[in-house]
Parts: C-alpha cells; sequence; structure tokens
C-alpha cells in the first residue's frame, strides 16, 4: 500500500482525490499510459506526428539584440512555432494517440486561454474523434478567436458559468462530465493537474521540449545553461522545461507566476507565493484559499495563467528547494511583451511574456554574463484584443 501511495505522490503533494467511481477509470488510464510509453510502435507514431504535423523540432535561438541590452546570453526555447501556436499541441497529440489506443470515441478538454482547447480541437479533427472543450464564459470573451478556431475545427465549446467562469470551472465541469461518461470518453488533461497519473502523463509528453533544449545547448554553448526559465499556471510547459534538467543540480529552474496587480493586492495568481496546501481537482497542492479553504479567486491579465493552483510536481520542487517560483505582475509582463515585440520581431502570448520579464531582472543582476534558456511556450496572435485594451487603460480582467 504505501510502494503504490507514493508512485502516486509527489512528496507529500498530488495523489487521487476523487469519486470512487473514478478510481477504475484512473488505473486504468495509468496502465494504458505504461504500456504506451514502453511500446516503441506508440512512440514511434508519437514522435511521426511530433516531426511531420506539430512541426517539431522547435528552434533554441539567440536573442542577440535582447542579449546585448540585458546583458545575459539569452536563448528562447521557440515553442510558439509550433502547428496551433503553443507548447499543448506535444501533450494533445500524445493523450489522443492513448485514447485511441483505449478504444475511446469521444475527447473532453478543459481551457483558459483557448490553446489546448485549440490543440485538442485540432487533435481530435486529425483522428476523427468527437470533441467537447469546456471554457469559462469569462475566458470565453477574452478569447473570442480562440473559440471561432475550436468550433472551425469541429468542436463543440461548451459555455461554463459557475464560479469565477475561468479555467478552474472548466476544469470543475470536464472533471465532472468525465466521471459519468469515462466508458468511451477520454479526458485531455491540458496542464500537469489533476489526480495521478496526469500530472506525469502531461509531464512525460512535454518532456520533449527539454530533451530537444539540452541537446541544442550544448550544440550551441558547449555546456548547460546556468538557468532554465518558464511561466507556471497548472505548470505544463514548465514542468516540459524543467524535466531533463531536474538532476543538472547545476542548472537553476524558475517558475514565473502571474503577479496579477501585485501579490499584496490580493489580486493575482501566484499559488506559490501565497497559497496553502489544499486539494482540488483531484490532487493535494499549493492553492490560494481562505482559511476555510475556500478557494480564492485568482486574477492575471493572462487567461492561460488564471489558476488558483499549481501542478503537485511544481509544489514538491518548491519545497525540496530544486527550484525557485517567483511572480510578476500584468504591467511587468506587458512592458516585457513589447520589448520583445520591438527587439526581436517576436509576439509572444502574455504567459510568455511572464517568464521574459523576469528573465530581464536576472540577466542584469546575479545572472549577468551568464546563460538563460526560456521557454517560449506560446504566440500572442491570440492576446492582441487583451494587449490593445490593455494599451489604451481598459479593463482586462475582473
Amino acid at each position: 500500500m504505501s510502494k503504490n501511495r507514493e508512485n502516486k505522490y509527489f512528496g507529500e503533494f498530488g495523489g487521487q482525490y476523487v469519486a470512487e467511481s473514478l478510481m477504475n477509470t484512473l488505473e486504468e488510464l495509468e496502465k494504458a499510459f505504461d504500456e504506451a510509453i514502453s511500446d516503441p510502435n506508440f512512440i514511434n507514431e508519437y514522435m511521426y506526428y511530433l516531426k511531420e504535423y506539430v512541426g517539431r523540432e522547435t528552434p533554441l535561438y539567440y536573442a542577440k539584440r535582447l542579449s546585448e541590452k540585458y546583458g545575459a546570453t539569452i536563448y528562447l526555447k521557440r515553442e510558439d512555432l509550433n502547428h496551433t501556436g503553443a507548447h499543448k499541441i506535444n501533450n494533445v497529440i500524445g493523450q489522443i494517440l492513448l485514447a485511441k489506443r483505449m478504444g475511446k470515441t469521444k475527447i473532453i478538454a478543459e481551457t483558459g486561454a483557448g490553446q489546448h482547447g485549440v490543440a485538442t480541437a485540432t487533435g481530435a479533427a486529425l483522428f476523427n474523434m468527437e470533441c467537447t472543450i469546456y471554457m469559462g464564459t469569462e475566458d470565453i470573451e477574452r478569447q473570442k478567436l480562440n473559440v471561432f478556431r475550436m468550433q472551425m475545427l469541429g468542436a463543440t465549446v461548451s459555455p461554463v458559468k459557475t464560479g469565477s467562469a475561468t479555467l478552474k470551472d472548466a476544469t470543475n465541469e470536464a472533471i465532472r462530465t468525465w466521471a459519468e461518461r469515462a466508458e468511451d470518453t477520454f479526458y485531455v488533461l491540458g496542464s500537469a493537474v489533476g489526480p495521478y497519473p496526469y500530472p506525469k502523463i502531461v509531464k512525460e509528453f512535454q518532456r520533449i521540449i527539454s530533451t530537444e533544449t539540452k541537446r541544442q545547448i550544448l550544440e550551441k554553448e558547449g555546456k548547460l545553461p546556468d538557468a532554465v526559465v518558464a511561466c507556471v499556471g497548472g505548470g505544463s510547459n514548465s514542468i516540459g522545461m524543467f524535466a531533463d534538467f531536474i538532476d543538472e543540480k547545476d542548472v537553476d529552474l524558475i517558475g514565473v507566476e502571474a503577479g496579477g496587480l501585485g501579490i499584496e493586492t490580493g489580486k493575482h495568481a501566484s499559488a506559490m507565493a501565497l497559497g496553502q496546501v489544499g486539494v482540488l481537482h483531484g490532487m493535494k497542492t499549493y492553492l490560494l484559499q481562505d482559511d476555510d479553504g475556500n478557494i480564492q479567486l485568482a486574477h492575471s491579465i493572462s487567461a492561460g495563467l488564471d489558476y488558483p493552483g499549481v501542478g503537485p510536481e511544481h509544489a514538491y520542487l518548491r519545497d525540496t528547494k530544486r527550484a525557485t517560483y517567483v511572480s510578476i505582475t500584468d504591467k511587468e509582463c506587458m512592458d516585457a511583451l513589447m520589448e520583445l515585440c520591438r527587439l526581436e520581431g517576436i509576439i509572444p502570448a502574455i504567459e510568455s511574456a511572464h517568464a521574459m520579464a523576469y528573465v530581464f531582472k536576472m540577466a542584469q543582476n546575479e545572472y549577468k554574463g551568464k546563460t538563460i534558456v526560456m521557454c517560449l511556450s506560446g504566440r500572442g496572435d491570440k492576446d492582441v484584443d487583451t494587449v490593445a485594451k490593455y494599451m489604451n487603460g481598459e479593463e482586462t480582467n475582473k
């Protein structure tokens, strides 16, 4: 029993805090996943689609002008160049291939910024699966372009009006639906959250980011970077970016959360900064909650980081001090977004711009003259409306 328990936890974090009716489903999922990633045929098919369909490998780009201005050697892992515009597709292709292997015919998913929703709708179209995406009405309003893209791809976008009407609530609805329809339905979970084995599954399908990065940086610099940086909401791009560097003790791992209007204002999404340990979405982790255990509203200008918790492995990396987690405000993030546009000709997702803002701080201080690799997790097409409103001084998030 204890061995079984430890397999499902990262230290004290993780686990399977779900209804009894889902325990067999999770067991079936874990067994199917473990068999799949040990099967060379499955891996070959997965890698085929990553190369021929997604467009991997993605470049590790030396940001020359940023490096010269800020004083460190800055590399950007260009996940924004993947088909559908973000890292999310890496995980989606893997999970939908797994769904097919398990004989499932229907796909459901949750989405915040819409990138996971678009990626899932894309994969469902590719593999001829019926697809429903749960999305909070607040995020539907913020991400109209992505909603339309999902519908063009044949997916049904199901609005979620409960709670804050954002990612947390969309995830609630997806898990509830899955519990009722697990027999023929596969839940493609987009972040490194949820009940075990989802955090493990997402990490393995996103690991390709750090596997490529490690090889690329050794080719370019002849050594590993001094620091690896990524934004953290639930934590899928960051756990993928960290994965192959976790055992490299000389490489600093830095996750950047959304500081919103500032930690002191209470309007933020930094679960690590002020969060307390609790249970949400089938996992034990750091959460934004009040003294009575009620989940508090997260705030971020970014729909993709607007989540009141964090993946359990990130909680473990924080507690064991293997990774450091910091926060960046909406303003710092938007300033960095415009800087990347003007200096490198790259329009990043607002999520990724949080990491960029912290890289600028690092480069001017303790990492001056050192090498920093940052995961540019997505492109910013989806965010131009939010950026325009921000620049015009309009309210972009309640």
